[in-house]
């Protein structure tokens, strides 16, 4: 079974309890970082954003069914208050734990029920390189996303276009698409970029990052770039899990050289991702 596959079993045999990332990447065998990135890979979701979702869904069905405590059904759901429960079930489904009750139906919340995993992978994934990459000095427009709604990316990208080629300090003609700074709910800083030979003259609005010395395993992306899912889907829960290598805590980037056609989306592009040494 996949990361992901264990990640979910797990989830569903223990969300009632007070289970944290770190308990979950454990029961999958796999770090946090590459648990983060294998479930957002495979479900557009993030791990505890599905384990809230989960057992908010559960609490919904007991309100409907006409539970009279709706402090022991926040309890069950593992809320330390009325408060609290009632501020998260507001946020999950935009309407309040009374109004479900009082209904006896949640035919008008879009519940998350359990997932089935789709376990397609490519096919015929290439195998990586393995290259000691360089330090980098990566400079761009960044934006923060959860993963469920990292369809913003395209036009990140749009707003960048106009940049290319000018940014100061430059160097060639290679862009860069890096993910950082992802956090336990799933949400990640996306900057979409260039090499720089230093940040002292960038634009106020510019966003930077410094990428370390490290080793990677570097994927080629020969389709689509819409097809992108599959093939992260494949490296996190099939190459990964599968290799003797262990997936290090940084950056992950894609990489877009001079072939890419960012009109059409076609051309290729490498996703490198660092790997313990």
């Amino acid at each position: 079974m996949n990361p992901v596959g264990k990640a979910l079993w797990f989830i569903e045999s223990h969300f009632a309890r007070d289970i944290t990332l770190d308990d979950i990447a454990s029961g999958s065998c796999v770090s946090r970082f590459h648990l983060s990135r294998a479930f957002e890979a495979a479900t557009g979701r993030s791990v505890m954003r599905y384990v809230r979702g989960r057992r908010l869904s559960e609490a919904a069905r007991s309100l409907a069914d006409g539970a009279p405590d709706i402090l022991a059904v926040a309890v069950e759901a593992v809320y330390g208050s009325h408060e609290a429960f009632t501020r998260a079930f507001r946020d999950q489904f935009g309407i309040t734990p009374e109004a479900v009750r009082a209904q006896g139906s949640v035919c008008n919340i879009e519940l998350v029920e359990p997932i089935i995993m789709d376990q397609s992978f490519l096919e015929d994934l290439a195998p990586p390189r393995i290259e000691d990459g360089k330090a980098l000095l990566i400079a761009g427009l960044c934006e923060r996303y959860p993963c469920e709604q990292s369809a913003g990316i395209a036009a990140q990208w749009q707003r960048f276009g106009p940049h290319f080629g000018k940014v100061p300090g430059q160097v060639g003609q290679i862009a860069y698409g890096v993910c950082f700074n992802q956090d336990d709910a799933g949400n990640f800083d996306y900057l979409c970029g260039v090499e720089v030979t230093d940040f002292s003259a960038l634009p106020a609005d510019f966003a930077r990052v410094r990428i370390g010395e490290q080793r990677y395993a570097v994927f080629a992306h020969r389709e689509h770039i819409s097809t992108i899912r599959q093939t992260w889907n494949t490296i996190w829960n099939k190459w990964l899990p599968e290799s003797e290598h262990e997936v290090a805590d940084a950056p992950v980037f894609e990489r877009y050289g001079e072939q890419f056609n960012p009109m059409t989306g076609m051309g290729g592009f490498e996703l490198w991702i660092p790997l313990k040494v």
